[in-house]
């Protein structure tokens, strides 16, 4: 069975349109049916209800002894005088009393008197007559369309059945009463439709608010847009509901976070999917988190996490997430060359005012001074780089640290390394590039610290330990120190003792980088004056080894 295609006139209208239309129209057949029923149901019921009132009464007088007597008696001149008044007081159109023959012994209209009941409607009464039973009929007579009870007279000493009442309602009346009732009826039918299209007309209006005034054709195009969007970025992403139930999830999600491709994420509460997640959180905070590093899964991963807001009420996240591949790998060693490029500079720069100083002191004949300077130049560069060649094998941290000694120089400063520094037990997992980062931060802000409050001759003290379970870094500076009451903020992201602007971000990645390997970092005062910053990182990270 095929489904007929919408028509492409209703296809072409507007959605408010469409919308009113359809809601109009169910609105006005519910309306319609719901007040055709009452009228219905009213009519009914008030034809019952005037039948059961003239059977009430046709009882009653049946049962009245001064009718029992008349009947019996015959006197037909009382009869009629009760009937008439009996009819008055019970508000009906007539009161016709018979005989056991259903002869007529009182009736408004006297030529009707000693005539048969039958010739009025064809009922002779036998089911009251012969059976004993009261019942209710419809007719029309001689005055018209009415509701009738009958009841059987019995003397109620024998129980002999000797006449019959007939007490009668106009169904005029009732059919005016009717259209009395449905008039107020089918005004608040159409107050009802009249209110319901009203309705239909804004609750369109807002349906179409809430869509954006989107078509749905538009709205179908655009969530398959979006699909082909979502999957082909290379980037995973996640998208979860208020109650942290995943919504979206892209195929770069499975592969990203080797995930199989069945039970499909959306539906599935994202804790119970990755355990480890952080939405949640985000979630509560409303606080958007972008170009974090963490692990998840086992994998190392750069991650931006964005609330969905709905006005002021949080609706979901969204994150995504990418492997920390190849192309950061490129971004890193891109940093390093700037970074052996700034050294390179630095040293350039360096030896040309050495070179001039030398020839300087060549040309006015101070040879011994210009060999002194040349041998206290090949020596303190000697010493350092046979210090790193021992203690720290490792060429990154070696290239790093020379390249800070170059620095300092060049500021006209001292970097004095330890000379019993030992830093050659490094987990191979561990990543060098982070922690290049993180001790370079250190040494650069020990570097300006002390230029800013000592001027040109300023030191500053680098030690290292790899002895026990921990990687321990202290660096030592001359600046003007830092109150206590600071020492925790200047890790927050933004805040920091330099003036100017992009500032108070090294040190907040140096947080970073230790919550994530759980390590820590202490901030001392050195009693001749200046800070200590002490690193230490366990060698196993956060009770597992290095990724």
């Amino acid at each position: 069975m095929t489904t007929s295609p919408t028509p492409p006139v209703f296809r072409k209208t507007k959605l408010k349109t469409r919308m009113i239309l359809t809601l109009g129209l169910l609105g006005a057949l519910q309306t319609v049916l719901i007040g055709g029923f009452a009228g219905f149901y009213l009519s009914d019921s008030l034809y019952d209800e005037i039948g059961q009132r003239a059977l009430m009464v046709a009882k009653t007088v049946a049962a009245t002894p001064a009718v029992i007597e008349g009947v019996r008696e015959r006197d037909i001149h009382g009869l009629n005088r009760l009937a008439e008044r009996l009819a008055e007081t019970n508000e009906a159109l007539f009161i016709v009393i018979g005989d056991a023959e259903a002869i007529r012994l009182a009736h408004p209209d006297p030529s009707r008197i000693g005539h048969s009941m039958g010739d009025d409607d064809g009922d002779y009464g036998r089911k009251a007559l012969v059976d004993g039973q009261a019942y209710v009929a419809r007719a029309r007579g001689s005055l018209g369309e009415s509701m009738r009870g009958k009841a059987p007279v019995i003397v109620p000493d024998t129980g002999n059945i000797i006449g019959i009442v007939s007490v009668g309602y106009s169904l005029q009346q009732v059919e005016t009463t009717i259209r009395r009732y449905n008039f107020v009826l089918y005004g608040v039918v159409g107050l009802m439709l009249l209110v319901t299209i009203l309705s239909a007309i804004v609750i369109a209006g807002r349906f179409k608010r809430a869509i954006f005034g989107l078509e749905p054709e538009e709205i179908a195009r655009l969530f398959r847009e979006r699909e082909a969007t979502l999957q082909s970025v290379r980037e995973g992403i996640i998208a979860i509901n208020r109650e942290g139930m995943i919504t979206t999830g892209n195929r770069a999600a499975y592969e990203t976070l080797d995930l199989p491709p069945e039970p499909p994420l959306a539906g599935q509460h994202v804790l119970d999917v990755l355990p480890e997640s952080s939405l949640p959180a985000i979630l509560e905070s409303g606080e958007p988190d972008f170009d974090r590093e963490i692990w998840l899964r086992g994998r190392q991963m750069v991650v931006n996490r964005l609330p969905v807001r709905q006005g002021d009420d949080i609706i979901g996240v969204v994150a995504s997430f990418r492997l920390r591949d190849e192309l950061d790998q490129v971004s890193r060693r891109l940093t390093r060359i700037q970074q052996y490029a700034d050294t390179l500079r630095s040293q350039t720069h360096e030896y040309s005012n050495k070179l001039h100083t030398i020839a300087g002191l060549i040309q006015i004949g101070a040879t011994e001074e210009a060999l002194n300077l040349i041998g206290s130049e090949v020596s303190d560069h000697q010493a350092l780089i046979h210090l790193l060649l021992e203690a720290v094998p490792d060429p990154v941290i070696a290239g790093c640290l020379l390249g800070k000694y170059n620095r300092a120089r060049e500021m006209g400063l001292r970097l004095e390394i330890d000379p019993d520094s030992r830093m050659s037990d490094l987990p191979a997992t561990l990543p060098r590039d982070q922690l290049v980062s993180v001790l370079g931060n250190l040494i650069d802000n020990a570097l300006d610290a002390t230029l800013a409050n000592t001027g040109a001759g300023g030191r500053v003290q680098l030690s290292m330990t790899d002895l026990g379970q921990e990687l321990i870094f202290e660096v030592e500076d001359q600046g003007s120190g830092i109150p206590e009451a600071e020492r925790q903020r200047i890790f927050e992201k933004g805040v920091s003792t330099k003036d100017g602007e992009s500032r108070g971000y090294g040190l907040h990645l140096v947080r970073q980088f230790l919550n994530q390997w759980g390590g820590s970092v202490t901030v001392d005062d050195v009693p001749e004056g200046g800070s200590r910053f002490t690193l230490y990182l366990p060698k196993i990270a956060n009770g597992r080894a290095y990724p």
